[in-house]
């Protein structure tokens, strides 16, 4: 190669090294994204708010995403060498915020207030505590043995949301199946993840809307509660739907990313793409029926319940449903097309104006307590500011990987463009000097030089 051609090169190399630098090093915990809020204020709110079970598990998940994507299983590699990462809890934002909530005697993580799948949402952080204390893998164990041996099941064997009667849910696999695939992965058990998958589809039986027609807008959608006693609730809530999709993602997810070290359980490659396949279409037709779902006109939210124009649109069951839109496009692109990404962006810009900029207080919101409840919540709900931090955080993950258009943080703006502003200052110089290549002066003046140098040798 001559040596002319290297100052043409050099611009190229610094090129690939940054975007080297901008997918990988920085990417995703240090990638930062312009989602059109301030995620540090939304984040802060979720913390100071939440007060129960399932709210702590959610809020340790949503931090993990925000702050160390590569632990959870959106990340690159988030199981090296097919098992579970060894982490420090005191640098790691997630566990140190859960740590204290959970218990490492007793049936459950944490005090089940009656649901048996809620405790199940501090699995995952119990297990990656496990990894430098074992009384929280001991823990996590008495967790799933409660889960898949004592809990009532519904009469297809789908596990129940409640501790005293078989009821199904639309928040457990939000809970529990995500827990239980990464147990699986903890204890190297393809009968477990095989099971994960199992309650996935089982609750899929029982809540799906169950229509005929081809043509309703509503088919795919899930029943928040069906029960073998009183307590149902038909309605096609927004943060049930949610709740399930982004569970079965994150079940996805996990089977996706894990390659069992040797030796492991005899589990098919037929096997595992049937898994995908499964969780993929459950997932789709979640997410096809809140695309096809109307919007509030006031604030171009979904509605609390998707097929209801009489409810109010809010922004908890949005920012979980879209954040969950955002995953799958970056897991699964060949089924979640640009349509999935562009909803998702439209979602993602209706929340975005629903965040107070002063005190990060996503609202309208839903009351978790009370499904029923027409009154739109303001001062802030805890679940719903988690939901909108993993809607950052998926959407930063999906720009930052390429996978999504979409603007960088001020920061990172600035960091590349001043990259690309040198390579385009060296680039101009180097293109100069290809184009008015020196003079008959300067080759005579270097003709010269070159004799002189060989007489002196």
């Amino acid at each position: 190669m001559a040596f002319g051609s290297l100052p043409l090169l050099i611009p190229i190399c610094v090129g690939l090294l940054g975007v080297f630098l901008y997918q990988t090093v920085l990417s995703p915990s240090q990638c930062e994204a312009n989602a059109g809020f301030n995620v540090t204020k939304v984040m802060e709110q979720a913390v100071t708010l939440s007060t129960r079970n399932w709210e702590y598990g959610t809020v340790a998940e949503a931090l993990l995403e925000l702050h160390n994507p590569e632990l959870t299983v959106f990340g690159a590699d988030p199981f090296p060498g097919g098992k579970i990462p060894k982490v420090t809890a005191e640098e790691v934002a997630g566990l140190k915020y859960v740590k204290p909530y959970i218990r490492t005697l007793g049936e459950t993580l944490i005090v089940s207030d009656g649901c048996a799948g809620d405790p199940a949402s501090l699995g995952i952080p119990a297990i990656l505590l496990g990894q430098s204390s074992h009384s929280y893998l001991s823990a996590a164990d008495r967790q799933a043995s409660y889960l898949l041996d004592k809990v009532p099941r519904f009469w297809n064997k789908a596990i129940s949301h409640r501790d005293d009667v078989a009821e199904v849910w639309s928040d457990f696999p939000y809970m529990a199946p995500p827990f239980l695939a990464y147990q699986a992965v903890a204890t190297n058990d393809a009968n477990l993840l095989k099971e994960a998958v199992d309650q996935c589809t089982l609750h899929r039986q029982i809540l799906q809307i169950n229509t005929t027609s081809s043509s309703a807008p509503e088919r795919g959608l899930w029943h928040h509660i069906i029960s073998d006693g009183t307590t149902e609730d038909l309605g096609l809530w927004s943060t049930g739907n949610g709740w399930a999709a982004a569970g079965l993602t994150r079940v996805l997810a996990t089977i996706q990313k894990w390659n069992p070290p040797q030796p492991s359980h005899p589990t098919s490659a037929d096997l595992r793409a049937q898994h995908l396949s499964v969780l993929k279409a459950s997932i789709k037709e979640i997410l096809d029926g809140a695309i096809r779902s109307p919007h509030d006109p006031a604030n171009n939210l979904l509605r609390n319940n998707l097929n209801d124009h009489s409810w109010f649109g809010e922004t908890a069951g949005t920012a979980l449903l879209a954040s969950a839109a955002y995953r799958v496009a970056v897991l699964a692109p060949e089924t979640f097309d640009q349509k999935y990404i562009d909803w998702a962006d439209e979602m993602r810009q209706a929340v975005a104006a629903c965040v107070d900029p002063e005190t990060g207080i996503a609202a309208p919101a839903d009351n978790a307590l009370d499904w029923t409840d027409r009154k739109p919540m303001l001062t802030g709900s805890p679940e719903g500011q988690a939901f909108v931090v993993m809607l950052y955080a998926a959407y930063r993950d999906c720009v930052c990987g390429g996978v999504c258009k979409g603007g960088l943080s001020a920061g990172m703006e600035g960091m590349m463009g001043d990259i690309w502003e040198g390579l385009k200052r060296y680039g101009k110089g180097v293109w100069k000097r290809f184009k008015e290549p020196p003079g008959k002066e300067v080759w005579e003046k270097r003709l010269k030089q070159e004799r002189e140098r060989q007489r002196e040798q």
